[in-house]
């Protein structure tokens, strides 16, 4: 094999359409632009979705169905949902499989509304005041660095 025998595969390579050669080849005259008209002149361009000074169609529609990835997912829960969990510990994960959360959830903080019945342990999660005390009536703990210090 040599440099100067080799060639692309054959079909592989298409001449180009040529433009503006006369009646007979079929694109002659016009050069398939059509008549008149903003696209049919040279440098005639407009913007990708321009529909004439119309309102465009994705200016018309209502924005929905988007959630920014930067911001902090964070849910707040009811003592009294919590309290019908079948659970002895209560973090993000339990929480998650019991469907009480979304998936992509990374802070949850419980307000008291409803009452707790039993012992919990709650790790990760930020609780009220109220809910903190209610929690240590029913002798459960609360594993948690206050939201104000800016963990968790």
């Amino acid at each position: 094999m040599h440099l100067n025998t080799i060639k692309p595969a054959a079909g592989s390579k298409k001449k180009p359409k040529r433009l503006g050669r006369g009646i007979g080849s079929g694109s002659g005259k016009t050069c398939g632009r059509g008549h008149k008209g903003q696209k049919s002149r040279s440098g005639g361009f407009h913007k990708v979705g321009f529909e004439g000074g119309q309102m465009p169609l994705h200016r018309r529609l209502p924005k929905r169905g988007f959630i920014a990835l930067k911001s902090n997912f964070t849910e707040s829960l009811r003592l009294g949902d919590i309290n019908k969990l079948n659970v002895e510990r209560v973090n993000l994960s339990t929480l998650k499989e019991n469907g009480l959360i979304r998936g992509l959830t990374r802070k949850v903080k419980v307000f008291a509304s409803g009452n707790i019945s039993k012992a919990l342990k709650f790790e990760g999660i930020f609780v009220t005041k109220s809910v903190r005390e209610a929690i240590e009536k029913a002798g459960g703990t609360v594993e948690v660095e206050s939201p104000e210090n800016g963990k968790g």
